[in-house]
């Protein structure tokens, strides 16, 4: 099914199109009009499969440069089922992808996995994801997890699971090298968040180093979403500077010199405190304008007639927009930019309400280039 959105003009250009795999672009570039007001209408996408595992977390564009010869190839989206087919949270165990609109199965896993709003995917081709399991679907048997890398064939290469520095991976991003890469953790059972340096090659990953980097940041249990603490991540390469969501604070918070710091810094400076917008803000993404764009979990300061909201800010601090993924609260989750097997500018989002994927044309009137 489509759901219709209303696009307003703009030139958001070759420029903008590179920008959105380039932070470095992204970051200097000037003001664009907003990005949630530059998407055409969507493509929905059911994201079940075949065991019936539901609630689709996180959401993973393949890059161009990644290798061939697997089940997934440059294009496809990947989104990281959290809830089996009970709808136990906790206990989903599979990555679909969705390739011009048809899903199919990438990965499952065994039981005993539960994969979180953390999912990236390295051009060197691997999958990291973030597992963050439970038992029975309740914080009182939430377990710390660890962070898995997935070849290209679907097999798991890598786990790491020190819980000092991966304690209930909520949500990931990566600042992706090539031949090295870094993996932000966001931990929701801690509220900290860690680094993990890594190398990567055609034999697998090794991790180089892992440290924490923030910490501080309110977290606890909850019976609707789990746990509710540090979420969303966001890395901006050009300023060297991770972007916090934090779900209980209902904050986001900027971690200056997150690539290169050996030690902790608090929770970062403030960037974007607005409880008539943020409804216990959750995922998060550097938009190709340089915008920030987050979801809303709708637990902490709900909004009975603003639910299921993405919204839209800058890095100093102004609301610049917002969309809603459902009429119904608790929707919205994770959310990505990307291009599609033949080079346009995608916006995908999840629906948890209805575990489908979202999936919008980003509108431009200016022919789109990647480099």
């Amino acid at each position: 099914m489509l759901r219709n959105h209303t696009a307003l003009s703009s030139l958001l250009g070759a420029t903008l199109a590179f920008a959105a795999f380039s932070p470095n672009l992204a970051a200097q570039s000037a003001p664009f009009s907003a990005f949630l007001n530059d998407i055409g209408t969507a493509q929905v996408v059911s994201t079940i499969p075949s065991n019936g595992d539901v609630n689709p977390y996180g959401v993973a564009f393949v890059p161009a440069a990644f290798p061939t010869g697997g089940l997934i190839q440059p294009g496809d989206i990947l989104v990281s089922n959290y809830n089996n087919s009970q709808n136990l949270q906790g206990t989903g165990t599979t990555i679909v992808k969705v390739r011009q609109g048809q899903p199919s199965l990438f990965f499952q896993g065994k039981p005993g996995l539960g994969l979180s709003t953390g999912l990236a995917v390295l051009r060197s081709g691997y999958v990291i994801v973030g597992n963050f399991p439970t038992t029975d679907g309740t914080p009182a048997t939430a377990q710390p997890g660890s962070i898995l890398a997935i070849d290209r064939h679907g097999n798991i290469v890598w786990n790491y699971s020190i819980s000092q520095l991966v304690n209930g991976p909520w949500d990931l991003t990566v600042n992706d090298q090539g031949g090295t890469a870094q993996i932000f953790v966001a931990n929701v059972l801690s509220g900290t968040v860690s680094r993990l340096d890594i190398t990567v090659n055609a034999q697998g990953v090794n991790l180089v180093r892992a440290l924490e980097i923030a910490a501080g940041y309110g977290h606890r249990g909850d019976p609707a979403a789990l746990e509710i603490g540090p979420c969303g991540l966001a890395y901006d390469a050009f300023r060297d500077t991770l972007y916090v969501a934090s779900s209980l604070d209902n904050e986001v918070y900027g971690i200056p010199n997150a690539g290169k710091t050996n030690g902790k810094s608090g929770k970062g400076y403030p960037v974007y405190k607005d409880d008539k917008h943020l409804h216990g803000v959750l995922a998060m993404i550097l938009a190709p304008n340089g915008d920030l764009i987050a979801s809303n979990n709708d637990v902490v300061n709900p909004d009975p007639n603003h639910g299921s909201e993405l919204v839209e800010f800058t890095p100093a601090g102004k609301f610049v927009a917002e969309f809603e993924v459902d009429p119904a609260p608790g929707g919205s989750f994770g959310l990505n930019v990307g291009v599609n097997a033949n080079g346009g500018l995608m916006f995908a989002a999840v629906d948890d309400n209805t575990s489908s994927l979202e999936v919008f044309p980003v509108t431009s009137t200016v022919p789109i280039v990647i480099q």
